[in-house]
C-alpha cells in the first residue's frame, strides 16, 4: 500500500479558513485544499470527479481547445502512474484547468518544473525480466542502442483456454551507429514446456542464438537483422512466439523497461470459447499488483483490443477472467 502524505499546513493559515464543507470560489473545500498543497494527481483526480467527467467526455473538450492527449495518459496522471513532462505537457495542464473550470495554474503550480529524467533506452522488451542463465545470449549493453517506436502483439488463445502463440512486431531506431540485432524475452504460460515452444521470424530478421530456462519456461532469443542499423534508421521487424501448452491463459503482459511511444495488444479468441471478463491493466513495477484502465469488450468475433500511449516503463497489458 502506498499513502502520500501531502505537505503540512503552513503555520500562518489565515483565521479566517473556511470551515470543512464550505466551498471556495465555487470549488469545495476539500477540492480547493488539494489544489493548494497536491499532489498534482489526486487535484486532477478530485476536480475530474467534481466535474462529473468521464475520461473520454474529458478528452473531448480538450480536443475542442485544441489540445491531443490520449485518453490512457488522463488515466496515468490521474492515477499518479505517470507525471506530465515538463515544458511539453504545460499546454494541455493549461487547458485542463479551463475544461475542469479551475482556477488559474492551480494544476500547473502542483506540475511544479521539476526535471523529469529521461528513461532509459529499453534493454529488455518482454513479458518479464531475463533469467540469470540467459546472459551468456546477451552481449554487454543488449538492445541499449535501439530506441523502441512502437510494438503490436496479437496473441491466439485455443478453444482450451490455452495461448497458442505471440505475433510480435516491432518499430525500432538506432540512437547510434552498428546495432544489427534484438533480444527477446518470451515466458509461457503455467505448466507450459520450454522445449516445445517455437520461434518463428517473420520480416526484417531472422533467429539467432536461443536459451530455453526450463523451470520458469523461459525463452531468450536474438534476432538478427541483415545490416548493421546506421544512426537514426528505422527498422521493422516481425517474429511469432509458437507455444500452445500452457494451461488457461490469465492474459498477456509485456514489460517496458524504458519509454516506447505506442503499444498495440490485440488478443484473438476461440469463438467456442470466449472469456467471461478482459481489462485492460497497467503496472509501474513489476512486482506491483495491476491496475484496471478500463473493461474490454469481447465481440462476437473473439477480438480484444488494448493500445497504450507513451507506455513504459512498466507492465502493460489485458487480464483475463474466465468463467
Amino acid at each position: 500500500m502506498t499513502a502520500d502524505s501531502g505537505h503540512a499546513r503552513p503555520v500562518d493559515e489565515p483565521v479566517g479558513h473556511p470551515t470543512e464543507g464550505h466551498s471556495t470560489g465555487g470549488l469545495p473545500n476539500a477540492l480547493a485544499e488539494t489544489l493548494r498543497y497536491g499532489p498534482f494527481h489526486r487535484a486532477l483526480h478530485d476536480a475530474i470527479a467534481h466535474r462529473g467527467l468521464s475520461l473520454a467526455r474529458l478528452r473531448a473538450h480538450l480536443e475542442q481547445q485544441g489540445v491531443q492527449v490520449g485518453q490512457s495518459t488522463l488515466s496515468y496522471w490521474q492515477r499518479g502512474l505517470r507525471h506530465p513532462e515538463v515544458p511539453r505537457a504545460i499546454a494541455t495542464v493549461r487547458a485542463l484547468e479551463t475544461v475542469l473550470k479551475l482556477p488559474p495554474e492551480s494544476l500547473v503550480a502542483l506540475v511544479g518544473h521539476r526535471p523529469q529524467p529521461r528513461p532509459p533506452r529499453s534493454t529488455w522488451l518482454s513479458p518479464a525480466p531475463p533469467p540469470a542463465e540467459f546472459e551468456s545470449v546477451a552481449d554487454a549493453g543488449a538492445n541499449t542502442d535501439l530506441d523502441v517506436l512502437s510494438v503490436h502483439d496479437t496473441v491466439l488463445v485455443g478453444p482450451e483456454r490455452e495461448q497458442r502463440s505471440v505475433t510480435t512486431r516491432l518499430v525500432v531506431r538506432a540512437a547510434k551507429a552498428g546495432p544489427d540485432r534484438f533480444l527477446a524475452v518470451h515466458r509461457g504460460d503455467g505448466g507450459g514446456l520450454a522445449d516445445n515452444a517455437l520461434v518463428r521470424t517473420g520480416e526484417g530478421c531472422r533467429l539467432g542464438r536461443t536459451r530455453r530456462q526450463h523451470p520458469a519456461h523461459g525463452l531468450a532469443f536474438e534476432l538478427l537483422f541483415d545490416r548493421r542499423l546506421a544512426e537514426g534508421e528505422e527498422h521493422v521487424f516481425s517474429f511469432t512466439v509458437v507455444d500452445d501448452t500452457g494451461g488457461p491463459t490469465p492474459g498477456h503482459h509485456r514489460t517496458f523497461h524504458g519509454a516506447c511511444r505506442g503499444y498495440l495488444l490485440q488478443v484473438a479468441f476461440s469463438r467456442r470459447t470466449l472469456p467471461a471478463r478482459c481489462t485492460k491493466q497497467f503496472r509501474g513495477d513489476t512486482g506491483a499488483s495491476p491496475v484496471d484502465l478500463e473493461e474490454l469488450v469481447c465481440g462476437l468475433g473473439g477480438f480484444v483490443s488494448a493500445y497504450f500511449e507513451d507506455v513504459g516503463p512498466g507492465v502493460a497489458g489485458v487480464g483475463v477472467e474466465w468463467t
